[in-house]
């Protein structure tokens, strides 16, 4: 498996390939999805995209860890995380791409 990272910059020039805007329209277009976006889940709201997954908000209690070193507790206050649940059919997609 190679350690390709998809960027803004790829997304965007896949979106100027594909459907033929601007290189700028096509920018324009992937930052305002992506603001979108976040902008839903910053306000609690979940994201879920068609065949593709969903993304939600999850809050944590506060709780009681401990340093792997020392083996000192240490206080971990709560907070909110962001989750991913993929689809099925990306599941599916993910785990073909596996044996190829």
């Amino acid at each position: 498996m190679t350690e390709k990272t998809l960027t803004r910059m790829d997304l965007s020039e896949a979106v100027f390939r594909e459907v033929g805007l601007s290189r700028n329209d096509s920018a324009q277009l992937v930052e305002s999805v992506l603001q979108h976006v976040s902008d839903a889940l910053v306000k609690g709201e979940q994201v879920k995209i068609s065949s593709f997954g969903t993304f939600s908000v999850r809050e944590k209690s506060a709780r009681v860890g401990r340093n792997p070193k020392t083996g000192e507790e240490v206080p971990i206050n709560p907070r909110r995380v962001l989750t991913f649940r993929p689809s099925h059919l990306m599941k599916d997609r993910v785990a073909a791409g596996n044996n190829s």
